[in-house]
């Protein structure tokens, strides 16, 4: 009684005839008459022809939509460009590109006013450098030494200020070629 009972659950392998059995069963046909077949397959034999007539219609209505895109002037590359437009428009209202332009915005005015502070604060710290008793001191060394060579070279040894001096430096050199023997032997540093 117990192996009747166990149904599927049975544990011994299938013979030659249960695998007979199992691949004569037709699982499509097990409760279907001749006639219901035949009507089956008329059914699916009219689906594809709709199918089919209905993928010709759709070829000669894609069609028709080109040739009218093209009397109209509409052509890819317009479609392409108004889509881009659109698209890009749609982004920019989004509340996404807002909220991040927002931020990049603060962010942009932050870091503007930290170079502008940074920037007059490098003033501010040259100002007070050029002020200071050591440039001053640096100042007029550079004054004294350029009137002492003006001085030798041949000039008047006017003095006058530091850019003052520079600049009739650089016209006296541009004027003059420079030569060797500026100075006597006797003059020149070890």
């Amino acid at each position: 009684m117990e192996t009747s009972q166990q149904g599927f659950l049975d544990s011994q392998p299938l013979s030659e005839a249960d695998e007979d059995l199992v691949s004569d069963v037709s699982l499509n046909n097990s409760n279907m008459t001749e006639e219901e077949r035949e009507e089956i397959l008329q059914e699916l034999t009219k689906l594809e022809e709709e199918i089919s007539t209905l993928k010709q219609v759709l070829l000669s209505k894609e069609k028709q939509h080109a040739e009218l895109k093209q009397k109209l002037g509409i052509s890819p590359l317009n479609e392409l460009r108004n889509n881009f437009s659109r698209g890009w428009h749609d982004m920019q209202t989004s509340t996404a590109y807002k909220k991040t332009s927002e931020t990049l915005s603060t962010a942009g005015q932050k870091t503007s006013t930290a170079f502008s502070n940074f920037g007059s604060a490098i003033t501010r710290k040259f100002g007070d450098m050029r002020n200071s008793p050591s440039f001053r001191s640096f100042e007029e060394k550079v004054e004294n030494t350029v009137s002492t060579i003006k001085t030798k070279v041949g000039g008047t040894g006017t003095g006058g200020s530091f850019e003052e001096v520079l600049s009739s430096a650089a016209n006296a050199s541009s004027q003059e070629t420079p030569t060797n023997n500026l100075t006597d032997t006797s003059e020149r540093p070890c």
